[in-house]
């Protein structure tokens, strides 16, 4: 199905929690040297947001494994499993980029996704759960403190509502 394809674009994994799983597999005296590695595959990345950021973060991946899989092959395992779900903040405004990896504010909404889920019941489709998960995360992006909302960045969140629905939702589906 088109939408189950498009939906792999919206799933993301917090940084921080895979990075704990990467260390975990780490001797503590290397620790120190792969965090850095780690996360030097994700920072500073300030080109335009899509394919291009991807593959900067994809081409550091793999000098993190060159470095690292001799001694600690299932830390880059760990890395390398469902790596697209680490890139998935690549594909937003640039300036979006350091909150929506580092913070909380994807729990809240997936908190707040769940519990709209519990009174609903059951949703009749994927399409209905996509439309209710965007029209929570419309709606609390309104009070994110931290994040600016500029021209260019509003027109990449519109364009990546459409490159994954194909189309225009409003909040009700």
């Amino acid at each position: 199905m088109m939408l189950r394809r498009r939906w792999t674009l919206c799933r993301h994994r917090h940084n921080n929690h895979r990075a704990g799983n990467v260390l975990a597999k780490i001797s503590k005296l290397d620790q120190p040297q792969a965090k850095q590695d780690f996360w030097a595959i994700f920072n500073d990345i300030e080109v335009a947001p899509g394919h291009e950021a991807v593959a900067i973060a994809e081409a550091r991946a793999q000098d993190f494994a060159r470095q690292w899989a001799d001694r600690y092959p299932k830390a880059v395992e760990c890395l390398q499993e469902d790596f697209s779900s680490l890139t998935t903040f690549l594909h937003f405004p640039v300036e979006h980029r350091e909150r929506i990896r580092h913070t909380n504010l994807l729990e809240r909404t997936f908190g707040e996704s769940r519990r709209r889920v519990k009174v609903i019941g059951r949703l009749p489709g994927e399409y209905s759960c996509l439309s209710l998960v965007w029209a929570v995360l419309d709606r609390a992006s309104a009070g994110w403190r931290g994040l600016e909302m500029s021209t260019t960045g509003i027109r990449r969140l519109q364009d990546l509502r459409h490159q994954l629905f194909g189309l225009t939702l409003t909040a009700t589906g």
